[in-house]
């Protein structure tokens, strides 16, 4: 148990260690880093959200569209049911989808520039490791 905590320990001090010894140029594009990982995981999140509701709605028309045109339709206008035509729901479910697809493909857009820059940042921080390590290798 005591061998344990010492090895976490000591891991813990290295680790502190290399973040002292690390330029705060370096600790700064370190937390940017992670600041971009973040909102690329919450872009993915919104991302994936909007494909499943773009699935359902897309299901939904499908089954309007196999509807005969006189059977009773209902959607749901907040807390309410309220009946409308087939071609209003149609249409309803079709600018749902446009819509959806806009929004997904705006976080492509975002997803992507924030992946460049999630690169650019990587490679800086691994080339001021390799230099400030080299000299030390030597």
């Amino acid at each position: 148990m005591r061998n344990h905590f010492y090895r976490w320990r000591k891991k813990l001090d290295t680790e502190e260690t290399i973040m002292q010894n690390i330029s705060p140029k370096v600790q700064n594009q370190f937390a940017m880093l992670q600041q971009i990982q973040q909102q690329l995981q919450t872009i993915l999140s919104q991302k994936t959200q909007y494909e499943m509701a773009v699935r359902e709605a897309k299901r939904a028309g499908e089954e309007v569209a196999d509807a005969a045109d006189d059977t009773p339709m209902y959607m749901s206008i907040g807390t309410v049911m309220v009946q409308k035509k087939k071609d209003y729901v149609t249409q309803k479910l079709n600018e749902k989808v446009e819509t959806l697809e806009l929004r997904i493909k705006s976080l492509e857009k975002q997803e992507k520039m924030l992946q460049g820059k999630f690169e650019q940042l990587q490679g800086q921080i691994k080339s001021a490791l390799e230099g400030k390590s080299a000299p030390n290798a030597a």
